[in-house]
């Protein structure tokens, strides 16, 4: 009788030191191989945003260095468009506006959702479950775009 896991094969050492993964249909896998690979791809990415973060900080320091600074009252003067400020800084703004903006953004993002949705529900076998998801979609936006407008948020005045 054999012992259970003797038909599985002893691991191989390869070549400095690199230890194989196992016998698959004849190749054999490097672990350490497959670790260093996956370690490189992430330290280009890691380089790239360090040689960034140096791109920008060199950036920043040269401009301190070069600017001239000569601070003059007429400088510090708070100022919009070129026109000295007169009155008070506050100004009225109709929240309605925002309200129209939050929800166009909403909805645009939303109907972003609907493209991957349509490439998905032409796949095979997921007809059914994909109409159903989107249609409980579809409701969620038909409620919220509900509530605005009973709340009045959409009308005009």
């Amino acid at each position: 009788m054999r012992e259970r896991g003797a038909d599985v094969p002893e691991p191989t050492v390869l070549a400095a030191g690199h230890v194989a993964a196992g016998d698959v249909a004849g190749v054999h896998v490097a672990v350490a191989d497959i670790a260093a690979d996956y370690f490189q791809s992430y330290s280009v990415v890691g380089l790239l945003a360090v040689i960034g973060v140096l791109f920008v900080a060199v950036a920043f320091g040269a401009g301190r260095l070069l600017r001239p600074v000569v601070p003059t009252p007429e400088k510090l003067l708070t100022y919009e468009c070129g026109v000295d400020p007169v009155g008070e800084g506050w100004a009225h703004t109709q929240v309605r506006y925002y309200v129209y903006a939050f929800l166009y953004v909403i909805f645009a993002v939303d109907s972003i959702f609907l493209f991957p949705w349509a490439t998905v529900f032409a796949a095979p076998g997921y007809g059914a479950t994909t109409l159903v998801e989107m249609f409980i979609f579809l409701g969620f936006l038909a409620v919220g775009l509900l509530y605005a407008y009973k709340k009045g948020v959409l009308t005009w005045t």
